[in-house]
């Protein structure tokens, strides 16, 4: 017999289950309960196993520490032998380093400066005409490379003009003194003819011959030869076109004359200029401290961006004679080598000089050394157990892909030559395989 709770639904014969769901009352909900229980459950197993690990973590981490490993960091225990700074290597990461004993290498006492190609002024030459005239015709352009005698221009010179019209007339006084002193010898034998007027025909002669010859000079200094000099007396004609010959052989640098330009002996800028570029200058300023090491006739290397495999010899030439206010640098200028003309004034340039003689240090090529990040340097020690030791050391000079140690490294030690990054990133990682 089942108890009536006041709470049943009041069903009769018409009554439809949906309608019974709809009028039947919601129970309470016992989930939350569970929820709670479970979540309790999982908190105290959590603190049960932090409690474990507490009490039993220093034990594993001693014992993972103290268990020597074949790769990887050393153990404390070799660590007092071997250094804080160690790594142990498989015989599959030995692949990735070589190793070598530490030698002795010849260093050469060097300073390297850096500076700018120019033309040699000293045999650079500015050409300019002997005297003044209007250009007639130009024969060479700007880069074009000339010979000694080469003709440059030439002008429409008055002054030649009037050199040879003094020439002419100089030759035709000679010839009528000539005849007038003949004619005063025949006098003078035959009785009909003066003493004085003999000797004032010889006079007359022979002030017309020295006015010839200097005539002669004046035009010779035009650059007419005695064959030239000749035929204008023989034509009595005059050519008054001046020839400008390039005094050197070399290369057109500059060109500022025109067809039709009234130029004159000195005046700025020149027609052309010419220069010898079998040679160059190096143009460079080096730092106050260094002033003391470089001299005169010291001999250099030098190289260019455009020819890198290229070396260019050469000599220091000129030591300026006063430092800059400003930058405290002193010019040094050397005299370079150019026999193929590769050279070109601006261009960029690093030369290394010789300041001292060679000395024989201690040295490791340059992949055996790490810069750390606290700007020293360090390389890796190695022994017989594939452990490999950090230790700090002191370099000098850089030269041909070695670094020389001048402390840290004994002689005879076994280094890491390559794959010292490798060793570092290792240590600095953990060291895990």
């Amino acid at each position: 017999m089942t108890k009536e709770t006041g709470l049943e639904p009041q069903l009769d014969e018409n009554t439809s289950k949906k309608e019974v769901k709809k009028i039947s009352p919601r129970l309470p909900d016992t989930a939350p309960d569970r929820s709670r229980g479970r979540r309790v459950r999982i908190l105290f197993i959590a603190v049960i196993a932090g409690a474990s690990a507490y009490a039993v973590g220093p034990r594993l981490y001693h014992a993972v520490v103290e268990k020597p490993s074949s790769i990887g960091l050393v153990t404390q225990a070799e660590a007092s032998t071997t250094g804080p700074d160690s790594i142990r290597l498989s015989e599959k990461q030995l692949d990735a380093v070589k190793i070598a004993p530490v030698a002795s290498r010849n260093f050469e006492i060097i300073k390297t400066a850096v500076g700018s190609i120019d033309f040699n002024e000293d045999k650079s030459v500015q050409v300019f005409t002997p005297y003044q005239g209007r250009i007639v015709t130009l024969y060479a352009k700007l880069g074009d490379t000339v010979k000694a005698g080469d003709t440059l221009f030439t002008i429409d010179s008055p002054d030649l003009l009037n050199a040879a019209s003094n020439l002419i007339q100089a030759a035709g006084v000679l010839q009528l003194t000539n005849r007038a002193l003949v004619r005063a010898q025949k006098l003078l034998k035959a009785g009909g003819g003066a003493e004085k007027d003999y000797e004032q025909a010889v006079s007359d002669q022979q002030t017309a011959e020295g006015n010839l010859k200097a005539a002669r000079d004046a035009v010779r200094i035009f650059g007419r030869s005695d064959k030239d000099i000749d035929r204008i007396i023989a034509d009595r004609h005059v050519d008054s076109t001046l020839v400008v010959p390039s005094p050197i052989s070399g290369l057109v640098t500059a060109r500022n004359a025109q067809t039709g330009l009234f130029v004159q002996p000195g005046n700025t800028p020149a027609p052309f200029t010419i220069a010898d570029i079998s040679t160059m200058w190096l143009n460079s300023y080096v730092v106050e401290s260094e002033i003391p090491a470089f001299g005169l006739g010291q001999e250099l290397e030098a190289r260019v961006l455009a020819y890198p495999d290229r070396v260019f010899e050469g000599k220091v030439t000129v030591l300026g004679a006063m430092v800059d206010p400003n930058t405290h640098r002193l010019l040094v200028r050397s005299e370079i080598k150019d026999p193929d003309h590769l050279l070109r004034p601006g261009m960029f340039a690093k030369f290394v000089i010789r300041t001292g003689k060679t000395i024989d240090a201690l040295a490791i090529p340059a992949g055996g050394i790490v810069r750390e990040g606290d700007g020293t340097m360090s390389a890796w020690i190695a022994r017989d157990d594939n452990v490999f030791s950090k230790r700090t050391v002191d370099i000098g000079l850089q030269q041909r892909g070695y670094d020389e140690i001048r402390e840290g490294i004994k002689a005879g030690e076994k280094v890491v030559t390559e794959g010292a990054v490798f060793l570092s990133n290792m240590l600095a990682g953990g060291a895990t395989d």
